[in-house]
């Protein structure tokens, strides 16, 4: 009969449906998209163009393959055509009850069910401050809070998962009472954790749920703004990806014009699978990759899919460099040389070793050359209204002059600066202050404003007596590099509370310093004592 047709077609859909998870679960990688999104911004309907935008990337054939698709921070609605949005614990479809939600949301929702995915977007949500009766703060006027959120679909369409931003940048919205940390569950065997954009500079909540949860997958929309020498978008995500050495799918905004752009997989100390930074005028577009499980420590062939600059089409924010104590290299334009030392700021020091050769050719007549600085700075990271973090990086970076004012700066549209040298050796040697919670990052970055593969460097991270940690970071013998923008270890410190050397003796104290040697290093030597202990105790059976 007709009614035993259906009932058998439903059986095959479901074991195939279940067949697809088990696979999907068994595999040692995944495959996930990351959007390079371009949004809509000047028309009253602007979402509705996003939207459509949005469906039509999930359902592209470059999409087809992914388990899981990432769209960027702030590309799809804004605070006139704000949501709500369920709470995951409720497991509500809003495909199939979506009347308490805007058409956006439902139909994403749907989207991710039609294609079978697990859909990544950031938007701005709005909730009625009834809603969350432990918080004792004052609520506005019209009873709601507007906050940065990003949505989880599974491929059902239920929403599965919400986190909203803790570290606002310069954002007229709210932050919860207490700071989100969030996780969601997938059916190919990886839990995420997520964070946006500024996030990535502090320790709660990306750091924190991998010390505190063991984090090894992340996503990440973002709206970054770039920021000469060290925080464009893609040297960002990957060295921290590579710092933490976890899979980050970071999906950005594209509009350069304004400074943003930057979207890649990365995958921990391999590096990235994929990566873009854009110089035109931005794009909609989906980044593709299989993903390595972390558990699997297996290395599967990486390609090379970075996309390399075509102009200068380019906003670029610049860090305030006056206030690093730096020296300028003295380069001669068509000779060999080296240079080796060490510079300071007050008690926090860069030692460098360093040699380059001249390019091959003639010297051009009337070129433009870039100069070099090497640089340190240990205080506070100058951002203005925003979260701020303590930091100690040591580095070198490309300035268009000799003057410290005219370094971190793009050249002007037209102008292509060269390298004066090809760098043949590039080390540093850092020592750090052990702290509660830090990350020392890798940080370098090339003129098409991508940073250096894995492959191309050497890091070496080892705790030393008296609660230090000895960085070596330097060029692989193997290459050789012209048009460097930077090469620095970029230390981030967060609060700086319970810094090693920081506060009175009693601070000391109660942070735990004690002796000379380092807590991690005392456990070390406990580790590696109890099998000679035991072994001794064998001898004299």
């Amino acid at each position: 009969t007709n009614m035993d047709l259906e009932r058998l077609l439903l059986l095959f859909l479901m074991q195939g449906f279940i067949f697809s998870m088990s696979y999907s679960a068994g595999l040692d990688y995944y495959t996930a998209g990351v959007v390079e999104f371009r949004q809509s911004i000047l028309s009253l309907d602007a979402w509705s163009e996003n939207l459509e935008a949005y469906v039509e990337i999930i359902h592209s054939e470059n999409a087809s393959a992914t388990d899981i698709i990432v769209f960027p921070e702030s590309t799809l609605n804004a605070l006139g055509s704000t949501t709500f949005v369920p709470q995951p614990e409720d497991n509500i479809n809003p495909c199939l009850n979506g009347s308490h939600y805007e058409e956006f949301l439902v139909t994403l929702s749907c989207a991710a069910r039609n294609a079978s995915k697990y859909i990544v977007i950031n938007l701005t949500e709005k909730q009625k401050c009834e809603d969350t009766p432990d918080d004792p703060r004052p609520c506005a006027s019209n009873g709601l809070n507007i906050f940065n959120t990003n949505v989880v679909f599974d491929r059902q369409g239920v929403v599965v998962s919400r986190y909203r931003k803790v570290h606002l940048y310069a954002e007229s919205k709210n932050l919860t009472y207490l700071p989100e940390l969030v996780t969601f569950e997938t059916d190919f065997g990886v839990t995420f954790g997520q964070f946006i954009c500024f996030d990535i500079l502090f320790y709660t909540p990306a750091h924190q749920l991998i010390v505190e949860q063991g984090i090894t997958d992340f996503v990440y929309p973002t709206m970054w703004f770039s920021q000469l020498p060290f925080l464009t978008a893609v040297q960002i995500q990957q060295g921290w990806a590579y710092a933490q050495n976890v899979n980050l799918l970071a999906a950005g905004a594209s509009r350069p014009s304004v400074g943003s752009t930057g979207s890649g997989i990365f995958h921990g100390r391999q590096g990235s699978l994929t990566s873009v930074m854009r110089h035109d005028i931005g794009e909609r577009a989906i980044y593709v990759a299989q993903v390595p499980k972390i558990t699997c420590r297996s290395r599967r062939s990486l390609q090379d899919t970075r996309r390399m600059a075509t102009s200068t089409n380019f906003y670029m924010m610049r860090d305030a460099l006056e206030i690093y104590q730096t020296q300028l290299l003295q380069l001669d334009i068509g000779t060999n040389g080296s240079s080796s030392g060490q510079i300071c700021q007050d008690s926090f020091c860069c030692n460098y070793d360093l040699a380059w050769r001249a390019p091959e050719g003639p010297v051009a007549t009337n070129a433009k050359y870039y100069s070099y600085r090497v640089g340190v700075y240990e205080g506070v990271r100058k951002d203005q209204n925003v979260d701020t973090n303590y930091i100690r990086n040591c580095g070198l970076f490309a300035c268009l002059g000799s003057e410290i004012e005219q370094c971190g700066l793009l050249p002007e549209e037209g102008v292509s600066p060269q390298s004066p040298v090809i760098f043949t050796r590039l080390a540093l040697k850092v020592t750090y202050p052990e702290s509660r919670h830090f990350l020392l990052i890798p940080d370098t970055l090339m003129d098409n404003l991508l940073p250096l593969e894995p492959q191309q460097f050497e890091w070496s991270q080892s705790i030393k007596e008296s609660y230090q940690h000895e960085v070596h970071f330097a060029l692989a013998e193997s290459q050789e590099l012209d048009n460097l923008l930077t090469f620095a270890v970029y230390g981030n410190y967060y609060d700086n509370e319970c810094t090693f050397g920081v506060g009175t003796e009693a601070e000391q104290l109660a942070c735990g310093y004690k002796g000379n040697s380092s807590p991690l290093r005392s456990l070390g030597l406990w580790l590696t004592a109890v099998p000679l202990i035991l072994l001794g105790l064998n001898w004299s059976r």
